[in-house]
């Protein structure tokens, strides 16, 4: 009796195992797709939502200061505890007012930034919210430590990094392919072939950038659970009871204002441009404020003292670490939110060539593995059955 091929069981068990990835493309296809939305998030629920618009009340009217703002919030809600003051990147963003009401609840509100006027709540879970959470850790809670969603998601930048590096080793003379023409009218499978390797020579700084630092975010989340900090941040102490100084009731002195605190803390820190403060929380407490720098891709802070005017703390550029000065770039190169709306359409659009290429590249695959398993099911359909030599009483022992 002849033995059946080898060659046969390994092409089956070949096309087993292809069409047992066609989970994983789906979910390298979604991740590329929601992470192409999260980019320009804000600006979907600036288009949807008025309450997140700064629309001044006529061209003439500039802007309020940081205390000005803070002023129009006490004379619209006297009982409100304003804890921070945010300033999106973009001026046609409102602020973002982090306060606590008498009754517990601590809202973030939008501001008008020409007026102080309270224009709404941020929602708890908005679309913003709800692209981010699925692309970053796919709506998995994070419940003692990254949540195992995170873990899934940021060891894609593994294999996406290893695809960069092999598709370059494969395609051969890669940099004649950035103005070869998608041929059409050949069939969809050189349509798509085609679109594939335009769209991959295209982006090839960006898949380098988006893996590299996706490779990251799964470090970080691997030194957080294990308790390893690469921080040199200083931490600054409480102000001291005694160096408190009362009035004649005994009551803490007033602070200095905002745009006060704002005047000293950019003396400090020349360059910086402010876009956070968060308010003293008790009478020991300072004014922090933050922004970024001469580097965009890094925050500059410096802590104030609201009482003798001393910046009692600063934590610049130049402060940081080589390690940290890397690190604390990942997540601005990977979200493009470091250079206002310029910068987030470039990385929309190379977000979409990526969600592109990856579709473009499922769909060759599937298409082949499909006509490889029809061609494997008609080859099983035309093979010969064996024949069984009939049994007779008389042949029986």
């Amino acid at each position: 009796m002849a033995k059946p091929p080898k060659k046969s069981k390994s092409k089956l068990w070949f096309l087993v195992h292809s069409w047992l990835a066609l989970p994983i493309w789906f979910f390298v296809l979604i991740v590329c797709f929601t992470g192409m939305l999260a980019v320009v998030s804000q600006e979907i629920v600036w288009l949807a939502n008025p309450d997140v618009r700064a629309n001044p009340p006529d061209d003439a009217t500039e802007r309020l200061s940081y205390q000005q703002v803070l002023d129009a919030l006490h004379k619209a809600e006297p009982d409100l505890v304003v804890r921070s003051l945010r300033v999106p990147d973009g001026s046609h963003f409102a602020l973002n007012a982090g306060v606590t009401y008498p009754d517990g609840t601590s809202p973030t509100l939008y501001i008008n930034p020409y007026t102080g006027a309270i224009q709404g709540k941020v929602p708890d879970f908005n679309f913003e919210a709800f692209t981010r959470a699925l692309h970053g850790w796919w709506l998995v809670p994070f419940t003692n430590g990254f949540s195992w969603g995170w873990y899934l998601v940021s060891l894609l930048g593994l294999p996406m990094l290893a695809s960069l590096v092999t598709g370059l080793v494969v395609y051969k003379k890669f940099w004649k392919g950035f103005f070869k023409p998608v041929r059409t009218g050949h069939g969809s499978r050189i349509f798509w072939g085609d679109l594939h390797r335009l769209a991959g020579v295209w982006s090839i700084w960006f898949i380098a950038v988006i893996s590299i630092t996706g490779t990251w975010f799964l470090i970080q989340a691997i030194l957080f659970d294990n308790h390893i900090t690469i921080s040199s941040r200083p931490i600054v102490p409480v102000i001291a009871r005694e160096d408190v100084p009362q009035m004649p009731d005994g009551s803490p002195a007033p602070r200095i204002d905002l745009d006060e605190a704002a005047r000293i803390a950019g003396l400090a820190v020349p360059g910086l441009e402010i876009n956070f403060i968060s308010l003293p929380a008790t009478a020991y407490s300072h004014i922090n404020l933050s922004g970024p720098g001469w580097y965009p891709l890094m925050f500059q802070s410096a802590t104030v003292n609201p009482y003798t005017r001393n910046v009692d703390s600063q934590f610049l550029i130049s402060d940081r670490s080589a390690l940290e000065f890397v690190t604390e770039s990942m997540r601005p190169l990977h979200t493009g939110d470091f250079g206002g709306l310029p910068i987030k359409l470039v990385w929309f659009f190379f977000g979409l060539v990526l969600t592109l290429l990856v579709l473009s590249g499922l769909l060759i695959w599937t298409k082949r593995t499909a006509q490889a398993t029809a061609a494997a099911l008609k080859r099983s359909e035309r093979a010969p059955r064996p024949r069984h030599r009939e049994t007779t009483l008389e042949t029986q022992p």
